[in-house]
């Protein structure tokens, strides 16, 4: 019942902000004719109540709280440091291979197969290493 008027408060409130950034902005200077359409809008629509408000009023544009984007940054390129380490392992497990087929060259279907499984376990290593480190990147 009584929250409909305060969130078309909130609504018109946010409008107006947005229209009035349009008019005083130099960028958005082809967006000033929404102005006044936006105050005709808001003339029209009956004033609420004029207790305060809880709820804190937020624009359309308006950032919810800092972003402190270097952290994330810092954070994604420590965890790439990881991925370093997964080609450092798929090159020993190389090297590892062919000192196996020069010690017993009977053993290189073996050496090999048990190569490409150790492979595919740092392959997936390196792609889970990727995804958290995209994750810490774009996280707030």
């Amino acid at each position: 019942g009584r929250r409909l008027p305060k969130l078309l408060d909130h609504f018109r409130m946010a409008l107006l902000r947005q229209a009035v950034r349009a008019a005083q902005a130099p960028a958005l200077r082809a967006m000033a004719p929404v102005a006044p359409a936006a105050c005709r809008f808001l003339a029209m629509q009956p004033a609420a109540a004029k207790e305060a408000s809880p709820m804190r009023s937020v624009g359309l544009g308006e950032p919810l709280a800092k972003r402190n984007a270097g952290v994330s940054v810092l954070g994604c390129a420590i965890a790439m440091v990881a991925v370093g380490g997964c080609a450092q392992g798929i090159g020993q497990l190389f090297a590892a291979l062919v000192v196996g087929m020069a010690r017993n060259p009977s053993m290189k279907e073996d050496l090999f197969t048990y190569t490409l499984i150790g492979m595919g376990f740092l392959e997936f290593l390196a792609i889970v290493v990727i995804l958290i480190a995209g994750l810490l990147l774009y996280s707030e």
